[in-house]
């Protein structure tokens, strides 16, 4: 028999679209919630239509809303909102990611919802959190990101700010959302009430931003973009082979450069008192860097990671999807999973994360059609045939 799950029997309401609510709710379904999410009848969330679609269903939409059960239902009408406070009276968990008060407009605040469900919990995640003189402002991932100062340090000094090559505010967001959810979950086992849950997503961008705060309280220091580098680290950097690509070095602990210095036969580096500590290698990063190229100029990558390998000094390939899925460590891991979808075809996932060792995570199949659980979930909170039959001929459900 296959071992409980941490999360089986939290039941959780998914409001909102795209990625960072839908994203929280999805690993809280991967460790056994039951997530309900609700989406507008005829075209559903938006995300189904996202990036390469295939049977008319975006790929995206298989990995992000596995485990999930979809009911259409209209929010803009009474009756689809009755459908929602129905489900959140029996709920333990509202997930949602509209604009500061949308719900409120559509009578279901978390004031409303918990004054019959007391022990509700509801996780908001918006662009500029649910107070505040920003906090009627739209704000997706990527202006997250920019608040948040990630936009302002990521890519090269002679070039505009670059972006990160996935909606990471979001994701931070989503993750946010599931430590707080969890934490309000555990509150509520003493206090017996629930809570709501404020994640901003340019919050959870800054929150990651490392020492940039107190460096400019103290110093007056405003980081600035520096390509693969991160400045006051050293060496630390991607360093171009000899056949044109590149392989990431992080020698940056003080015996591990030792090692590097070794394995290149640079004694001499070993040996300078002035680079035996990360503050001198910092001082003269980019000689140093420089120093380490010449050596893997001349190698190519295959060579530069054995002798890092040997050596025990960190370094990487930079992967592309086709290494990351020929990749046997991912293989091993479980990183690399299938997934069966509603007709029948398999489509390659990312696996589970955090790996747990007794009660792992799972998940059984690709993301649900639109409104495929409807009647299933309606049943479930009272609805008979022929109230959802009349829901369904006004178009308030789909």
């Amino acid at each position: 028999m296959a071992p409980r799950m941490p999360l089986t029997g939290l039941r959780v309401v998914e409001l909102g679209a795209l990625i960072a609510g839908p994203f929280c709710a999805k690993l809280l379904g991967e460790f056994g919630a039951d997530v309900v999410k609700i989406e507008p009848p005829g075209h559903g969330d938006p995300l189904r239509t996202w990036r390469y679609v295939e049977n008319g269903t975006s790929l995206w939409w298989h990995v992000q809303s596995r485990n999930k059960r979809s009911v259409a239902v209209d929010l803009r009408t009474p009756e689809g909102q009755q459908v929602v406070r129905a489900l959140a009276e029996r709920a333990d968990l509202v997930v949602e990611n509209f604009r500061p008060g949308t719900l409120e407009a559509w009578n279901l605040s978390y004031e409303s919802l918990a004054s019959v469900n007391p022990g509700l919990v509801m996780v908001r995640i918006s662009g500029y959190g649910q107070s505040g003189p920003y906090r009627e402002r739209p704000g997706f991932g990527v202006i997250g990101e920019a608040m948040g100062g990630l936009r302002y340090v990521t890519g090269t000094p002679d070039r505009p700010p670059s972006r990160v090559g996935v909606s990471i505010g979001d994701t931070l967001s989503a993750l946010y959302g599931v430590i707080g959810a969890l934490l309000a979950i555990e509150a509520r086992r003493t206090s017996g009430r629930g809570q709501v849950v404020d994640v901003a997503l340019y919050e959870s961008v800054f929150s990651v931003m490392e020492s940039m705060l107190p460096e400019f309280d103290r110093f007056g220091v405003v980081r600035e973009r520096t390509g693969s580098i991160l400045p006051g680290i050293a060496p630390t950097s991607a360093y171009r082979c000899a056949d044109g690509s590149f392989v990431l070095i992080a020698a940056n602990g003080d015996s591990i450069f030792r090692r590097l210095c070794q394995a290149m036969g640079r004694d001499d580096l070993a040996a300078d008192p002035s680079l035996a500590r990360n503050d001198g290698r910092a001082a003269r990063q980019q000689w140093l860097d420089g120093e380490i190229e010449a050596w893997t100029s001349t190698r190519s990558p295959q060579d530069v990671l054995a002798a890092m390998e040997a050596a025990e000094v960190p370094a990487s390939k930079i992967l592309t999807i086709r290494d990351i899925v020929a990749d046997a460590h991912y293989a091993a891991r479980e990183m690399i999973r299938e997934a069966k979808l509603s007709d029948g075809s398999m489509v390659k996932v990312p696996g589970i994360v955090p790996k747990l060792s007794a009660t792992p995570g799972g998940f059984a199949g690709g993301g649900p059609r639109l409104g495929e659980h409807t009647d299933e979930v309606l049943a479930e909170i009272g609805y008979d045939a022929a109230a959802i039959a009349a829901l369904r001929s006004r178009k308030i459900i789909g």
